[in-house]
């Protein structure tokens, strides 16, 4: 950082050509950073309603015996799905936080399931649930940033999204299932 802000300062010492392009690079970071400003803002500014948080809880709640015909009736159909379907839906950025609202909505209900399952076990039973757990955020995390890797494109972030969606969907209703037995 030190040596990129010498050269900086060394161009506005000189006149022409040097001095254009260092005006030209203070620009373009300024640009990236106000890029990336709004990119974060717009990422964490939508949360799930309190009709949104209903409808799936009330959803899942309603198939809980059945884990597929959960996923199929809850998952994307009550808030990622309409959502896409708005103007600010329609983007890769916008597809993208439709589905980290859902996402929200499910990480809720996963962490309540899994609070409710810890307490109606005992201890020995906990560190298995734990473990347990924990292989399975690292397997999410893995699996769901493999499409960073493989499509390297922005494609790859509302792929990403989608993914980590289904499987804490996925893993909420699992929990849930394992406290029912």
């Amino acid at each position: 950082m030190v040596a990129v802000q010498l050269r900086m300062v060394g161009c506005r010492r000189r006149r022409g050509t040097a001095s254009v392009l260092g005006h030209a690079i203070r620009a373009a970071l300024a640009i990236f950073v106000l890029f990336a400003l709004v990119e974060a803002g717009w990422a964490q500014s939508d949360k799930p309603t309190a009709q949104q948080v209903a409808a799936v809880r009330s959803c899942a709640e309603k198939n809980q015996d059945d884990i597929a015909e959960a996923e199929r009736r809850c998952l994307f159909n009550l808030v990622a799905t309409p959502c896409q379907k708005t103007p600010e839906g329609q983007s890769n950025l916008g597809t993208a936080d439709c589905f980290r609202v859902e996402t929200m909505i499910w990480d809720d209900l996963l962490n309540d399931n899994y609070k409710k399952l810890r307490a109606d076990i005992d201890d020995g039973q906990a560190g298995s649930l734990r473990d347990m757990q924990r292989a399975w955020i690292a397997s999410r995390d893995s699996t769901c940033g493999f499409y960073d890797v493989k499509i390297n494109g922005s494609m790859a972030i509302p792929m990403r999204e989608a993914c980590l969606a289904r499987e804490t969907a996925h893993r909420a209703l699992l929990l849930k299932f394992f406290d029912r037995l």
